[in-house]
């Protein structure tokens, strides 16, 4: 275990905010398999992900000193990357659904076809809501600040969403 692997994220914040790369860089491993699959759900092909995800990062290191609340990191870092999932939207057409990349056993191949299905009915807005939820862990006021929408309304927006995927999915 590195010197890093034991410190706390706050710690590693403040370390990268006195440009540290090492300490950013273990930020960064601990929140990319969160960014990913956030970026994957929201724009549904391996590259745009991996690319808004690198986007995102290297914007997130250019900015760290205007991170107002260390905190705030996660949130902040999610912020920066739902934009850059919103500016590949723009002027593009719908991808199509996410094949997968590796084979998996029969059973567990087709529980993941059929959840990316349901994630792929979705439209933007609602896909970002169920990510930020999901993969984020974020609870619908936070979301709400994200997405820049009263918290209620993001509550309804994501009944609205999971009632769909769960018609698909049923």
């Amino acid at each position: 275990m590195s010197d890093y692997e034991s410190l706390s994220e706050l710690m590693l914040i403040r370390k990268s905010r006195r440009g540290d790369v090492k300490a950013f860089s273990e930020l960064y491993a601990r929140i990319h398999k969160d960014l990913y699959k956030f970026a994957l759900y929201t724009l549904k092909h391996p590259q745009d992900a991996e690319d808004a995800v690198s986007e995102a990062v290297i914007s997130a290191y250019e900015n760290l000193g205007m991170l107002r609340k260390e905190r705030s990191f996660r949130f902040w870092i999610f912020r920066i990357l739902s934009n850059q999932c919103k500016k590949r939207f723009r002027g593009r057409e719908q991808i199509e659904v996410l094949e997968p990349e590796m084979a998996a056993p029969e059973k567990d191949y087709a529980e993941l076809h059929d959840v990316r299905e349901a994630f792929g009915i979705l439209n933007v807005e609602e896909r970002m809501i169920v990510a930020f939820s999901v993969f984020g862990g974020y609870q619908s006021g936070e979301i709400g600040s994200m997405m820049q929408q009263n918290p209620a309304t993001i509550r309804s927006k994501k009944s609205r969403a999971l009632g769909k995927m769960r018609s698909v999915l049923e």
